[in-house]
């Protein structure tokens, strides 16, 4: 081969620069960090509003409830009705603050027209789903820490299972913020994700048993209910906490865990395709 033939030839592509691999790794630990990182500080910037308002919430329903009750509701389960309330109230307080802290950033982003920010960097469907799930599952974990801390020992209740209860509610922050995703990338407005939580999380967590038994529920009802993960999610909580429940907690665990994770590769497919994000 003669030396004009050679120079003729292509210069063989850098090993970094070879598709399907990226310079930093398979994993872009660092974009997932930051994403993580900033959703994060989203909330706690404006605390007042993202974790002191669910607080004073969940309080006014335990308030609400004792004053219009008191005693005259009797025992629930073997429990007070009110003990057997307050782990209800704090995965729906969870679960709703999981689902907004994503959906929200998602939708602003949208509407602001910043939205390229967070796509373009070298960050997989995959690093983006983990990246906004972060946010809302810390947000659900700081949550349940202030209604455990500060409201339970008012009513005189204490956790049996510390650690049960945190799984509980890192899979219910999970799930929704899957959801919250989902909602983000599919909603161009904030009367869209408004509907969303309005039509869909709201039933979805006053509809799972967290101011009643499913035991009071006629069977066409029932059967409704067992088909709502959300009624997993705060019985396997009502378990860890007051150690009684209405299914079995395993169960609930599986329910659970499968419903996150087709919800997540659903979104995990939108960012992936570029679904409603890519004019």
């Amino acid at each position: 081969m003669t030396d004009t033939t050679r120079m003729q030839q292509p210069a063989a592509a850098p090993a970094d620069f070879d598709q399907g691999v990226r310079r930093f790794g398979a994993v872009n630990w660092l974009g997932m960090r930051t994403l993580a990182t900033r959703e994060m500080q989203r909330f706690l910037t404006v605390w007042t509003q993202t974790l002191l308002a669910p607080l004073v919430t969940a309080g006014l329903f335990l308030l609400i409830f004792t004053l219009a009750l008191g005693d005259r509701r009797g025992d629930v389960m073997g429990v007070s009705f009110l003990h057997f309330l307050a782990p209800g109230i704090l995965m729906m307080t969870v679960i709703q603050n999981s689902f907004a802290n994503v959906s929200s950033s998602i939708v602003i982003s949208k509407v602001q027209g910043n939205i390229v920010d967070t796509l373009m960097p070298p960050l997989s469907a995959f690093e983006l789903v983990v990246g906004y799930l972060a946010g809302g599952v810390l947000r659900g974990i700081v949550v349940a820490l202030a209604i455990t801390l500060i409201l339970f020992p008012f009513i005189g209740l204490w956790v049996q299972n510390p650690l049960g209860a945190l799984v509980w509610v890192v899979m219910g922050g999970a799930f929704l913020g899957a959801l919250g995703i989902v909602a983000g990338v599919f909603a161009n407005k904030f009367d869209q994700i408004a509907a969303i939580t309005n039509f869909i999380v709201t039933p979805l967590s006053f509809l799972s048993g967290t101011f009643y038994s499913l035991e009071t529920l006629p069977p066409f009802m029932r059967a409704i209910s067992h088909a709502n993960p959300v009624f997993y999610l705060i019985d396997g909580l009502r378990a860890s906490v007051l150690g009684v429940s209405d299914s079995s907690p395993w169960l609930g665990f599986a329910v659970v865990l499968a419903s996150t994770l087709a919800v997540s590769a659903l979104a995990w497919w939108m960012f992936r395709s570029g679904y409603r994000l890519k004019s």
